[in-house]
């Protein structure tokens, strides 16, 4: 499998939705471009961070039957 390249590739709108909604969630200036080169790693970091972070919580909740 390619790097970045997505498992389910229709989740990919929704992948994108959320990381905006996240990076808002936590203070990042989102581009309005849709480029992301111009932040830093930290910034970047953190977003992909909270995301998974928030993935396993979501499956985690999904087992518990909650």
């Amino acid at each position: 499998m390619a790097k970045n390249q997505k498992v389910v590739p229709e989740a990919k709108k929704g992948l994108e939705q959320f990381k905006y909604e996240v990076a808002n969630e936590i203070g990042v200036q989102v581009p309005t471009t849709g480029y992301w080169g111009n932040m830093t790693s930290k910034e970047c970091g953190s977003v992909g961070g909270y995301m998974v972070k928030k993935m396993v919580e979501a499956y985690e909740r999904s087992l518990a039957g909650k």
